[in-house]
């Protein structure tokens, strides 16, 4: 089990170094100058040379992008002092200082996404430490509706097979999964927070933390939380229940399900000791896609209800072009994806013994 989950890393790892330098080439060649986003309309040739200097846009592709890794390594290598390390934008973190090669100090630290084009003096990585875990709440309270309400529905659409309920069923589901995400928002903001707000009590848009009347402190809102997690959730619902009902009945036609039944175990005991868990693979295979997915596909959804997370705030990166935000969000995003499935191939080994290791 050891060698399988260092096996997992190591293909983790090189996953992640594709990832940064895919994003690196997408963000960095792309047409137009960083710096003159930057600036605005306001620039001069003497103010594009010092920011072009400042974070290193006057240097050659090669050496910007090793400067890309060597801010993302945690163990990275300075020709500096071994307390205030400043890079080629001019910003300086702290770390470890391990040993010195020479001149060259190699250092211990977070990994260093540098600082936002357009919020002057804020660190990307603080911009992600205020948004993130929004983002990651909405995504949590999405998939558990998705779990809970799919399985659920699933197992009742599997046990009423060809029936009017299974029936019922499968169009909803066909029809969840049919309909675009923004859509949902717009359709479920404006019918349960305009039309039947005094029923619902709920509203049209609105974060996690709000202001008070009296802008004197913030406090938490969770019913700004319902409307966008059950709008984000409505895609992986329908798919968990599909994938539910159909393999609990392929589950269900096994001959130790037979052989169950013929001692005497009711459907309900056959359910709970043998064929619920072993139906269960295809489901956390796809929960764990969809959990990752939605830390990215949750950008609609938190931009319409204006769910100060994540999403939203690469909504206004993009707007502003401030490049560093987006990159930064990408490549965090990808480190949870990656992280969510090397954990989810462990739970798959778990829950089927059959799975190889190899």
């Amino acid at each position: 089990m050891i060698s399988y989950v260092l096996r997992k890393i190591s293909y983790a790892l090189l996953t992640l170094y594709g990832v940064i330098t895919v994003v690196f080439l997408l963000f960095y060649l792309l047409p137009g100058d960083p710096a003159q986003m930057m600036m605005g309309q306001n620039e001069s040739a003497e103010q594009l040379a010092i920011v072009k200097h400042k974070y290193g846009f006057d240097q050659s592709l090669g050496t910007q992008y090793l400067y890309f890794l060597n801010d993302l390594s945690p163990l990275s290598f300075h020709s500096s002092s071994p307390v205030d390390f400043t890079y080629n934008d001019g910003l300086k973190y702290t770390g470890v200082s391990l040993f010195k090669i020479g001149d060259t100090v190699v250092l211990l630290k977070f990994p260093y996404l540098r600082q936002s084009f357009q919020k002057t003096g804020k660190n990307v990585s603080a911009v992600i430490e205020e948004t993130l875990p929004n983002t990651i709440i909405l995504a949590v309270a999405a998939i558990c509706v998705a779990l809970i309400l799919g399985l659920f529905l699933g197992v009742v659409s599997a046990l009423y097979r060809d029936g009017w309920l299974d029936k019922f069923i499968q169009v909803v589901s066909t029809m969840g999964m049919s309909v675009p995400s923004f859509f949902s928002a717009i359709l479920f903001a404006f019918l349960f927070g305009y039309v039947l707000h005094e029923f619902t009590g709920l509203k049209m848009s609105g974060s996690l933390y709000e202001m008070d009347d009296y802008g004197e402190a913030m406090h938490i809102q969770w019913r700004n939380l319902i409307l966008p997690a059950v709008v984000l959730g409505i895609r992986p619902l329908a798919v968990i229940t599909q994938l539910m009902r159909n393999s609990l009945l392929e589950v269900m036609s096994q001959e130790y399900i037979t052989t169950a039944y013929a001692k005497g175990l009711t459907t309900l005991q056959v359910l709970k000791r043998h064929a619920f868990k072993n139906a269960l693979n295809p489901v956390v295979t796809a929960v764990s896609g969809w959990f990752a997915s939605m830390l990215a596909g949750a950008v609609f959804v938190e931009y319409i209800f204006n769910w100060n997370g994540l999403g939203k705030e690469i909504v206004e990166a993009l707007n502003t072009l401030d490049l560093p935000i987006i990159t930064g969000a990408v490549l965090v995003i990808a480190a949870l994806f990656i992280i969510i499935n090397i954990f989810v191939d462990i739970i798959y080994v778990w829950l089927d013994p059959r799975v190889q290791l190899d």
